[in-house]
């Protein structure tokens, strides 16, 4: 816990100590881009401030979402350039949707390894078309793209950071196990404890068998900066767990903080409470103030 109070603590003079930057939305334009990915065409929009800082490609949670078009515009309002796209099989994106509401598994390793394929080819086309090629670009997601991000991050070497609201760090199955005991109480965490949760996620038997994904294999891996945005309240993840298993990585050094918020659910990005979205956008003018000094220390591409 002395931890999370730590970085905590620092996110917080983070807020203070970067010097706020804001845009006009006559300062924002917004351009409707096209890019295929494993044979099947992707329509997106790209949102971009005068002068952008960085840039930052939307990755999806589970359900059949188009673009995120107005949290894009808030990234860009405090000067990120952003990529969002409608979902494969959704909108005006080609290809087929896989998720419980049309009664298929998306969270199996062959649809997250596909959606993760998708991410990495909006991050390519995103740098061909940002202006500075220098800037850094980073992933920004939701729920289930805590399993994608890092697969993605790990297939992309331009992925410079990453950013997770209400993102599991454990297994498909074991976020299953969790899902399915908390069966969509609000009153959960009333009548339940840690103890009783872990208890369950550990012993529990799988209702669905299949191959899971583990997001811990990618992030071994990966040395970039991450910052987990978790509400307490969460009954869709277990965040406690999740940040035990990110207090590990940073005990290895890996560049990995969260936060925590007491009072939120699942519904870190887009609660009335926009604290969860300030901290991650001082967290970035932050991490990216160094990497673009590193990267401006490079030749020049072409």
């Amino acid at each position: 816990m002395k931890t999370y109070l730590l970085s905590n603590l620092l996110l917080w003079l983070l807020i203070t100590a970067v010097p706020a930057t804001v845009f006009s939305q006559s300062d924002v334009t917004i351009k409707e881009v096209t890019f295929v990915s494993e044979g099947v065409t992707l329509a997106g929009s790209i949102v971009t401030p005068k002068n952008p800082f960085a840039a930052v490609v939307v990755v999806h949670g589970s359900d059949p979402v188009k673009r995120e078009l107005e949290f894009a515009k808030r990234l860009a309002n405090e000067g990120i350039a952003v990529l969002t796209y409608d979902k494969r099989g959704v909108g005006a994106s080609g290809g087929v949707y896989v998720g419980p509401t049309v009664g298929t598994n998306n969270i199996d390793k062959t649809n997250l390894n596909l959606l993760s394929l998708d991410a990495s080819a909006a991050v390519s086309l995103f740098r061909m078309h940002l202006k500075d090629k220098k800037i850094a670009i980073g992933l920004v997601g939701f729920s289930q793209a805590g399993w994608i991000i890092p697969i993605t991050a790990n297939k992309n070497p331009l992925v410079d950071f990453m950013v997770l609201f209400s993102c599991p760090t454990i297994t498909t199955l074991e976020q299953l196990r969790f899902q399915f005991y908390t069966n969509g109480d609000n009153n959960f965490w009333v009548n339940h404890t840690e103890s009783d949760a872990r208890e369950h996620v550990k012993n529990d038997p799988d209702r669905y068998q299949f191959a899971a994904t583990d997001p811990k294999e990618s992030l071994q891996s990966l040395s970039i900066p991450g910052l987990w945005l978790f509400g307490e309240k969460d009954i869709q993840i277990p965040v406690k767990m999740c940040m035990e298993q990110l207090n590990a990585f940073k005990a290895q050094g890996k560049p990995f903080e969260y936060v925590l918020f007491p009072s939120l659910g699942h519904s870190t990005a887009f609660a009335s409470d926009t604290t969860p979205f300030d901290i991650s956008i001082a967290w970035i003018k932050q991490k990216t103030l160094n990497i673009n000094n590193i990267k401006s220390k490079k030749p020049q591409e072409k």
